[in-house]
């Protein structure tokens, strides 16, 4: 593949880095000439000084044969600008967009240009190290108000119907995986023993969904 970055900070040196150990032609963009220091003498692709949503500077770094576009600056508007500057004018198939503000990210979503945000991206990534296995997200949305998490459910809860898991931890049951293979369950689907129950909850309520499962179901 060929990629192009635009953005030669810790993120995208390191991105560049990553892509051409794996075989990939790179060609990285900063307006800083100074920046292109943190490829290290080693870097064999393509430096390209100035902004990324410039024609030229975009034509100097191939992006006209460009696979994929990253943009990982400093700031979003540029990001989001040379990311649909890539997409919709030059046609590139896989472009990425850093964005740090969440708000901002879930729109770019919709507009169809992925993005990764940062700090939710970040509080996640924390989460996961700090809490006990079973209770990180498996997955966050950008605005980091939705998380899908495999719940730890107590034994008591097996052979009870979906619909009562749901009622007792206020979550929404996404899919279960049940001897390997992902499953869509509906609200009669019965919990069977060693399910592994995927679910999608509010942000801070995790805590108390995460309890409401750990304990036996309510009969009657």
């Amino acid at each position: 593949m060929h990629v192009v970055i635009m953005g030669c900070g810790r993120v995208g040196a390191s991105l560049a880095a990553g892509l051409e150990r794996l075989g990939h032609e790179v060609a990285v963009i900063d307006r800083d000439p100074q920046a292109f220091r943190r490829l290290g003498p080693d870097f064999r692709g393509r430096q390209v000084v100035g902004f990324g949503f410039h024609r030229a500077v975009l034509d100097e770094a191939g992006v006209e044969s460009a696979d994929a576009f990253a943009a990982v600056s400093s700031g979003d508007n540029s990001n989001i600008i040379a990311a649909r500057v890539a997409r919709e004018r030059y046609g590139v198939e896989k472009v990425v967009a850093r964005i740090y503000d969440a708000k901002r990210a879930a729109v770019y979503e919709r507009l169809g240009i992925p993005t990764v945000a940062t700090v939710p991206w970040t509080t996640d990534r924390f989460l996961r190290m700090l809490l006990p296995d079973g209770v990180a997200t498996a997955w966050r949305e950008p605005t980091g108000t939705v998380a899908v998490l495999p719940l730890p459910l107590h034994e008591g809860w097996a052979g009870h119907p979906v619909r009562m898991l749901e009622e007792a931890t206020g979550a929404r049951v996404a899919f279960i995986v049940r001897f390997g293979t992902g499953v869509l369950p509906d609200r009669d689907t019965t919990v069977q023993a060693d399910d592994t129950v995927y679910v999608a909850a509010k942000s801070g309520t995790v805590s108390d969904v995460t309890a409401a499962a750990s304990v036996p179901p309510e009969e009657g």
